[in-house]
């Protein structure tokens, strides 16, 4: 079977690593906020190329704590997409705001043309989603905030490693938000997140909001939310840290491969990649498909997993019913069109060239 994510593999590569981290962890006594978590918060922080960075629960809370870092609530709105993960919107919607939503464009990313038609005096912020790997337009959508006296916080939970004009996701806006969710390109064994900031003002918030609201221990400065980094899974991300850039090669090297192999093939699109200074980290491997649905269960039926990310878009979910009746073409269409392909670091030649074969003898000989 050919899967989308080979944690087996993953895990074999880096076990004896893995093993010890999460040993040490145990034998330390210290479980909660301890040196793992102050460890690694320093190490994303490198990597990504910001000042701070503060470890939290996971992406959801990422997304909801820098929203109330930034004073963002009740009748406020927030412009952002509805073709991305739930997390996006219950991060706004769970504070009091309200979403805005702007259609993508043929990159799946926030179409910045239709931004400024969507501010109003409510608005607050801009959240761009970093989709699939790639980064949205964010020199367009830092001076249109500027502009208009915005904040913006990036969704960059699918962007691990993803960068533009030389910086990294989630080092240009206010915020950057993380997800480690295990099938993300730097995934933990269970949940987490992270907030990155170049802010000192906006770290210590974070710091406070994700433990109480405390700034010193039962005093509440804030109406704070229990979302802290757990140490087992920084000591974890700490070891996977340093292989993210190799992991992130390989996955190109994947997604070239697919290409070469895939190119001819008339009924399909592939992804778009942006490039002059653009680097894609390829998260996900996404399509266009005729009989979408259909090469899904012919390539199930063949071993082969696949994903649709995502089939119902946010607007159109039961509950959101009031966003129900918006209309947003693109992001309606690629719902229904889009197929993710397995692609992840373990995955070998023969693994991308039986996916491909069985995709090009579907549409010759059932379509």
């Amino acid at each position: 079977m050919i899967v989308m994510n080979d944690f087996k593999k993953e895990y074999g590569f880096l076990k004896q690593q893995i093993d010890k981290a999460v040993l040490g962890v145990i034998g330390s006594e210290w479980y909660i906020l301890g040196k793992e978590v102050e460890e690694f918060e320093k190490e994303f922080t490198k990597y990504v190329g910001t000042k701070y960075c503060v470890g939290v629960a996971n992406g959801l809370e990422a997304l909801q704590i820098s929203l109330m870092a930034l004073g963002i609530g009740q009748g406020d709105e927030v412009i952002t997409v509805a073709n991305t993960a739930v997390a996006t919107v219950l991060a706004v919607t769970n504070i009091g705001a309200t979403p805005v939503f702007v259609d993508v464009d043929e990159y799946y990313l926030m179409d910045v043309a239709q931004i400024e038609k969507k501010i109003t005096s409510k608005t607050k912020a801009i959240l761009p989603v970093h989709l699939f790997g790639q980064m949205a337009d964010l020199g367009k959508i830092m001076g249109i905030a500027r502009e208009h006296n915005l904040k913006v916080v990036e969704d960059a939970c699918q962007a691990h490693g993803a960068s533009q004009n030389g910086r990294k996701a989630g080092s240009n806006g206010d915020l950057g938000c993380f997800s480690f969710y295990p099938t993300k390109n730097l995934g933990a064994y269970g949940d987490g997140g992270a907030i990155t900031t170049n802010s000192k003002t906006l770290y210590e918030k974070c710091k406070m909001l994700r433990n109480y609201g405390q700034k010193n221990r039962y005093e509440h400065d804030e109406k704070g939310l229990n979302s802290r980094l757990d140490e087992v899974q920084a000591a974890i991300l700490k070891v996977k840290l340093p292989n993210l850039d190799g992991f992130i090669n390989k996955r190109n090297q994947i997604a070239k491969l697919y290409i070469k192999n895939l190119k001819e093939v008339s009924q399909i699109k592939l992804p778009m990649i942006k490039h002059n200074n653009n680097v894609h980290s390829f998260h996900l491997f996404v399509i266009q498909a005729e009989e979408r649905d259909s090469l899904a269960n012919f390539l199930r039926e063949n071993e082969v997993l696949t994903l649709v990310h995502y089939p119902i878009p946010i607007h159109k979910q039961k509950c959101y019913l009031e966003l129900n009746k918006l209309k947003l073409i693109k992001t309606e269409f690629f719902s229904k069109n889009i197929l993710s392909l397995p692609i992840h670091p373990f995955m070998e030649v023969k693994d991308v060239n039986k996916v491909s074969n069985l995709i090009k003898d579907y549409y010759k000989n059932y379509v």
